[in-house]
């Protein structure tokens, strides 16, 4: 499919032929839902823990004796049932992380190009490249250019761009190899430069 190329003054500078088989497939949602649970649970501390009996601290003495004083046999003061005791069955540090098939994956980002290619809401650059860092005038390009909320990803981000961008709010920008199923869908329009769609076209075919 033809999608045209423009430049950051918001002109039309050619066209692009992208690729069917990564921009122009059915979105499949229970594999996107799927991608990002994956991205989620990797991302999760999961530093999380409750003290069990070993992790507290007191007397290792059995409180009374076993038989003969009419209430509950008890062997610790560090047991649940007690004020200060262990918590049974909390939460322990682990990792979240679950295995996803690296083809369930690849299949996931076709997905989420596929679907901000068929929202409309692809935008082709000829080249991320700014003349200068000043924010504010990034900015202004950015609202000509139609762009409130936007993931941009170019293959190697230019430094004054970079720097440009960085301040402006739901304006996130990264480089080809860090592009993700959760960035692209969190924010709504996906911009590319033409080294970035060479590159993903190269890696997902």
């Amino acid at each position: 499919m033809k999608v045209a190329v423009k430049s950051l003054d918001n002109k039309k500078v050619g066209d692009i032929d992208l690729s069917d088989a990564i921009f122009g497939i059915l979105p499949r949602k229970d594999i996107l839902h799927r991608m990002v649970n994956y991205q989620l649970a990797k991302r999760r501390s999961g530093n999380h823990k409750t003290k069990q009996i070993g992790d507290i601290s007191g007397t290792g003495k059995k409180p009374y004796a076993q038989k003969g004083t009419g209430n509950a046999r008890q062997g610790s003061l560090r047991s649940p049932q007690f004020r200060k005791g262990a918590v049974i069955f909390g939460p322990i540090v682990r990792d979240h992380a679950h295995d996803l098939p690296k083809g369930v994956r690849k299949l996931a980002l076709k997905s989420a190009l596929s679907a901000k290619q068929a929202e409309g809401k692809l935008i082709v650059l000829d080249a991320a490249k700014a003349k200068s860092h000043k924010t504010k005038e990034m900015a202004k390009v950015l609202k000509d250019l139609g762009i409130a909320s936007a993931l941009i990803i170019d293959e190697t981000p230019d430094a004054n761009f970079t720097r440009a961008v960085r301040n402006i709010k739901h304006i996130d920008l990264l480089p080809q190899k860090g592009i993700n199923v959760y960035d692209i869908l969190r924010r709504d329009t996906l911009v590319l430069t033409k080294d970035a769609v060479a590159q993903l076209e190269a890696r997902l075919k």
